[in-house]
């Protein structure tokens, strides 16, 4: 070999720059290994070897720029005016905030911008949603717009679900897989550019992530960050960001008249409930003409409630339609199909701000939503129903002025929504932080109180994060309690994709013979009682459940669910079964969850090494495994009263959907952790 052929490092770096990030990390790290081989004959051989990998590296590259689409932008839309402006303040800095209403097309058309500057090539433009549903259609939108596939240049990730293949460049997902990939790509090297939308939201995963961006943007220099957020401060996200450069983008709006029309007015004596409210609220604007209605429900229950008892007034052409988060993807791609006639439409806040229901001329809105809240004096994160702040509301009303003139009615009064504060809490303020703790410092990343959150958590929750913590066994402190440190037990709750206390049931089991019902039960907490009770039919869907109640246990309720669910399963086909969870009023898209869970649990068992039991474990095996999660949970019996006295002087009682309800108990096993809705039977009401 002359000395011309022979490959030298520097020739190799040079073409480093050509790669997708990954193979450039993969090569230099690789490069530098070399340099330790002594020998200079296999020392060649090597580079030689490699120069033709980083060849065909280099080849992937240029095939994506080659697939890439040809970028257009709907005219009508507000961002495709200030495209120019983002184009070239994304081009010049590192970070930008872009600030617009929904329905101004920031979501859809960010990422095409990014593909015109070459972003998405060398590394995937990451997109996140606060939501699955969000995430996914968005994804179809802009695939649509690309004439593409999804999962093809653009792709989606959502839990249990994954649309993202070799060639895709934009990836939507939720911001909670974004959060779970940092555990193996601390750089997120998999990106080359980051947008994370819907931000004004202030959900404890967009807050974290924001941090941890904020932190990691030094070591990578070449990473792009955009900041999506209705007109909702965006400024402080600005400031976040050592000042960077913020673009607002109009919203396509009409004017939205406002209507309060309060449940219940002062001087009138007549009683009228919500319900009420609304069919007086749809037969008022009826009679204003032809349009869609979009009506806001605090959550899931509300509208099936709601919207039986609109189907039940057989409103002439009129199509009465659901919107969350957990319907099948037909059911919720029907709200954006054409239609003819009047569509009313009963969603949760997730048409607040992540999705345009298509041609809502009018909004009702009650007012409320389901806001989760941790108490500082039970120790428990609840989630009740209140009203929304006066943002939330404006975000509301601006649904209806979208294709002409809208009317928005409020089931208030305007006194009521003057009182209201401006914003809704962000999550880190009002939420436990046992599990964000955990993951920081699985991750390394110090004292949550120094980590750098757009709004500092209260140090009182902090401090409860941390005693949870340190009573689970996970953590141990320094004196000052400032530094953390995972134990061994720490380190494998951190894998465990449940939180904490949940984890740590799971992890107890293992002595005790019953890590699958351990698994059953802290799978079944992690998601809504898949148990369906609705109003008009709650004796007989409580005959139908009576048949899982245990005689020791609400928890083991759960198991027999589970038991009885895998023999139908085997027994039927997958339409019958889905069949045969309506007739037992069990909601079957929980029911999957619940399974989609147990899986997920199942694989991170088994590569932890803990053994699975294959035979049914006794109840005292169970319920000694639950109780190391719940010690703060426990309640001792007042014999005067239906009372139970807990942690802290706390005071509860036994939920009355309860199996145990009627049963005088020594010891209650309080509350059920880590779920956003109370479990029949293992709910303790606070007074």
């Amino acid at each position: 070999m002359t000395e011309q052929q022979k490959i030298t490092f520097p020739q190799l770096y040079q073409q480093l720059d050509g790669l997708m990030l990954r193979d450039k990390t993969r090569f230099a790290r690789r490069l530098h290994g070399v340099k330790k081989v002594k020998n200079p004959e296999s020392q060649q051989a090597i580079l030689q070897e490699m120069a033709l990998e980083i060849s065909q590296a280099a080849g992937k590259v240029l095939l994506r720029e080659a697939a890439r689409p040809a970028i257009t932008y709907p005219e009508n839309l507000p961002v495709s005016q200030k495209k120019q402006e983002i184009l070239e303040a994304v081009r010049d800095h590192q970070v930008v905030i872009v600030a617009g209403e929904t329905g101004s097309g920031k979501t859809t058309q960010l990422p095409k911008i990014c593909m015109e500057l070459g972003r998405g090539l060398k590394g995937l433009i990451g997109h996140t949603q606060p939501r699955r549903l969000a995430a996914r259609t968005v994804a179809n939108r802009i695939a649509e717009e690309l004439q593409s596939e999804p999962g093809g240049c653009i792709g989606y990730k959502v839990r249990f679900s994954d649309h993202v293949s070799e060639n895709t460049m934009v990836k939507l997902m939720t911001d909670g897989i974004l959060l779970a990939e940092i555990q193996q790509d601390r750089l997120l090297m998999q990106y080359d550019t980051i947008i994370i939308d819907e931000a004004h939201e202030r959900s404890l995963n967009i807050d974290f992530l924001l941090g941890y961006l904020k932190e990691l943007l030094p070591r990578r220099p070449d990473l792009k960050i955009i900041i999506t957020s209705a007109t909702i401060d965006p400024e402080r996200f600005s400031k976040h960001f050592n000042n960077a450069p913020i673009i607002e983008v109009s919203g396509r709006t009409y004017p939205v008249e406002v209507r309060y029309r309060p449940i219940v007015e002062e001087a009138d004596d007549t009683e009228r409930d919500q319900l009420q409210a609304i069919f007086d609220a749809v037969d008022e604007l009826g009679r204003e003409g032809p349009g869609d209605i979009l009506i806001f429900m605090s959550g899931e229950r509300e509208i099936r409630d709601t919207a039986d008892a609109l189907n039940k007034l057989d409103l002439r052409h009129t199509e009465v339609l659901p919107l969350y988060a957990r319907l099948s993807n037909s059911e919720q791609n029907r709200v954006f199909q054409p239609h003819s006639g009047r569509r009313i439409v009963l969603a949760t806040n997730v048409a607040e701000t992540s999705l345009t229901v298509p041609g809502i001329k009018y909004v009702i809105d009650p007012g409320t939503a389901r806001i989760s809240r941790y108490s500082y004096r039970t120790k428990v994160q609840r989630l009740p129903i209140e009203p929304v702040s006066q943002a939330s509301a404006n975000q509301r009303k601006g649904r209806c002025g979208r294709v002409s003139e809208g009317i928005c009615i409020r089931l208030y009064s305007e006194d009521d929504f003057l009182s209201r504060p401006e914003f809704t809490d962000p999550e880190i303020l009002r939420t436990n932080l046992a599990s964000v703790i955990l993951q920081m410092t699985a991750l390394g990343l110090g004292d949550i109180a120094a980590f750098p959150f757009v709004e500092a958590p209260d140090k009182r929750n902090i401090q409860d994060g941390v005693r949870l913590l340190e009573e689970l066994g996970a953590i141990t402190t320094d004196a000052q309690a400032t530094a953390y440190k995972l134990t061994p037990l720490g380190r494998q709750l951190s894998q465990l994709p449940v939180d904490p206390r949940l984890a740590r049931m799971v992890l107890e089991a293992q002595k005790h013979g019953c890590v699958r019902e351990a698994m059953i039960i802290t799978s079944a907490l992690s998601i809504q009682d898949p148990r369906e009770r609705p109003m008009d039919k709650q004796q007989a869907s409580d005959e139908k459940h009576r048949r899982f109640h245990d005689k020791e246990s609400d928890f083991l309720a759960f198991v027999n669910l589970w038991n009885y669910l895998g023999e139908q399963q085997k027994a039927l086909s997958s339409n019958q079964f889905r069949r045969q969870c309506r007739v037992d009023f069990l909601n079957y898209l929980r029911v999957r969850e619940w399974q989609d869970i147990y899986t997920q649990l199942r694989q991170v068992v088994k590569e932890l090494g803990l053994p699975i039991n294959s035979e049914p474990a006794e109840y005292r095996e169970i319920h000694t495994a639950l109780l190391t999660g719940l010690l703060s949970h426990i309640g001792m019996k007042d014999a005067d009263k239906q009372e139970f006295t807990g942690a802290r002087n706390a005071r509860f009682s036994i939920f009355p959907g309860s199996g145990l309800f009627k049963k005088a108990a020594e010891v209650d096993d309080g509350c059920g952790a880590g779920r956003d809705q109370p479990p029949v039977g293992a709910y303790c009401r606070p007074h």
